[in-house]
């Protein structure tokens, strides 16, 4: 990206948030909540919304930017990184509630919020706090905004979609109870669209054009054509780096066959996989044993999925690439959003 757009630093994002989290707090102190309380508030704020690497917060500024065409004024810039909070403030309340549901260990290198001291099953109404912080947000700062019903209700329906992919996953892929049979490639899309896609890639986008108060159906659908797919792929590659990428540059040990996930890659070998090699993934999948794990780690390498995964990606990213080429910039769209967002994630390690 050129020196003529914004390209948000994580410092200068972050830099932002001490004066959301005063509006937020500030906002409890109405209801006369006590110090203590209070407290807790913030370090469940401090704790969870901060310490991500806020790539889907970073890109409302940026997205902002591109579709402007120039930098940020600080008036924008704060508009805009403020609406890219209430994103991270979307995926805290998200990862919360969802490793109390995994029952994970560890986020971010540190023990999950409801595994800290003293937290526990508090951590369930800690994440509706973090939900509800966005709309107090979202009132403060584009009460009079001409897209602020839009912006409303994009949060609540990009909120519920999620949760749509959620419980999806939840009763495709228990992690107590194996049966391929529930898997395949549909629930897999599915899953990962609803859960991932759209508030991971459409939302920032989205929110960008109605902060410009030039998003219209049209050119929201656009945006959606491209980026519904983009998030799709996105995922399927952290399937395939969960397997084949380097501990040391994603940052943590794959988990998936353990976990019982309704990976792709496990839809990918359960469609061609032969009656024998059906038996061995049966036998093994989504066992908490390092020696099953191994075999099935085996097994994808024997049907050569690295190289299915290979040929994927070259045909998704030619399909993506194609639809940004088509994009109609009458409407307020910009080619250079998707470009942005595809060169973050094409060939990714980590």
């Amino acid at each position: 990206m050129d020196d003529k757009f914004q390209k948000t630093t994580l410092a200068e994002f972050e830099a932002v948030f001490p004066k959301l989290e005063a509006d937020i707090l500030e906002h409890a102190q109405k209801y006369k909540l006590p110090a203590a309380e209070l407290e807790w508030f913030k370090k469940s704020l401090q704790t969870n919304a901060i310490g991500g690497k806020c790539n889907r917060g970073m890109s409302v500024p940026d997205s902002v930017s591109l579709l402007l065409g120039k930098k940020l004024s600080e008036e924008e810039f704060f508009q805009a990184a403020t609406l890219g909070w209430t994103t991270e403030l979307l995926q805290a309340f998200f990862l919360v509630s969802d490793d109390i549901m995994d029952s994970s260990i560890t986020r971010r290198g540190k023990p999950c919020w409801y595994r800290e001291e003293g937290v526990g099953m508090i951590a369930i109404n800690d994440a509706f706090m973090l939900e509800s912080a966005i709309y107090t947000l979202l009132k403060k700062h584009f009460r009079s905004h001409p897209a602020y019903v839009d912006l409303l209700e994009l949060m609540h329906e990009v909120t519920f979609q999620t949760e749509l992919g959620q419980l999806m996953d939840l009763l495709t892929a228990p992690e107590d109870k194996v049966n391929l049979d529930n898997f395949s490639a549909a629930k897999h899309s599915y899953i990962v669209i609803y859960k991932t896609a759209y508030y991971s890639f459409y939302l920032p986008v989205a929110l960008a054009l109605h902060q410009l108060n030039i998003g219209t159906p049209e050119n929201l659908k656009q945006a959606e054509n491209i980026l519904i797919p983009m998030g799709e792929y996105f995922q399927v590659q952290d399937d395939y780096l969960d397997n084949f990428g380097l501990p040391e540059h994603i940052g943590k040990i794959g988990t998936d066959i353990m976990d019982n996930k309704c990976s792709w890659l496990v839809n990918q070998a359960l469609e061609i996989a032969t009656p024998e090699q059906r038996q061995i993934l049966e036998e093994n999948y989504g066992r908490k044993d390092k020696d099953k794990e191994a075999v099935i780690k085996k097994l994808y390498d024997d049907m050569k999925l690295e190289q299915r995964y290979l040929d994927y990606e070259e045909k998704v990213v030619g399909e993506i690439r194609e639809k940004i080429a088509n994009v109609d910039e009458s409407n307020g769209l910009k080619k250079e959003v998707f470009e942005a967002f595809l060169a973050k994630i094409y060939k990714r390690s980590k």
